[in-house]
Order: C-alpha cells, then structure tokens, then sequence
C-alpha cells in the first residue's frame, strides 16, 4: 500500500517523537507498504520553521535529508494536484493539508494524519 504522510507525522516518524502513535509506526514498518512524503510537507517545515513555529523541530532542508535517509519517497507537486484542491469540500482551511488530501485522492494513495479534520475528507485517510 503506498501511505503518504502528513507533514506532523512524517516530522514524528523521522524524529522518533512519542505522538507517533504504535498503528502508525507498524505502518511505517511494514514491509508491503511504500512510504511517500509530498514535497508539500518539505514546504510546509520551511515556511513554519522559517518563522520560528515550535512545531516544526527542523528546517525544511534537513527534513528533506532526513526523509532520504530514512528511504522514504518523494513526491512532487503535479498540476492535477493543485487543480484537484478546487473540487474538496470546505473541511479543512489549511491550504498544506488540502493540497495532501488532493495528492492522495489523484495518486491514490492512503494519507496518514493525526487530524481529525482531515480525516473527514475520505475513507482513505487514515486516522493514527
């Protein structure tokens, strides 16, 4: 299964942060499944990191070499992404977590998040 992380659980995985909760890291883990990051999550820990936003541990730069290290896949932003957000329903105002709902929903892929807002978009998502 190809799982996509959100950007807070893909910083908890890579910094082994307790919120990751056991479902998500035996996800993680499994072999069957292909872990992917969006080059979203990459730009969403640089603008916050940037600004000084406490949530976000590292800079953009060293969360993108964390995520190879780590051996997960990378995905980028595709126009049909951004063109998908359009047709989401009004769940969620965040404007990362929209575009990481569209990228699962086009790919498809199954997107892990710990938020219960975004959970609400699809059963695809993956509430941990």
């Amino acid at each position: 299964m190809n799982l996509l992380l959100d950007t807070h659980v893909a910083l908890w995985a890579i910094t082994d942060n307790p919120h990751l909760s056991t479902r998500a890291r035996e996800l993680l883990l499994a072999p069957r499944n292909t872990v992917w990051v969006s080059a979203v999550s990459v730009w969403e820990i640089a603008i916050k990191h940037g600004l000084g936003r406490g949530d976000m541990p590292v800079s953009g730069q060293n969360a993108l070499s964390y995520f190879r290290q780590a051996g997960y896949h990378l995905l980028a932003i595709e126009p049909e992404h951004a063109a998908a957000v359009e047709s989401l329903p009004g769940h969620h105002q965040d404007p990362f977590d929209r575009l990481l709902v569209a990228q699962a929903l086009v790919e498809p892929m199954r997107l892990l998040t710990h938020d219960t807002m975004v959970a609400q978009y699809s059963d695809t998502v993956i509430l941990v």
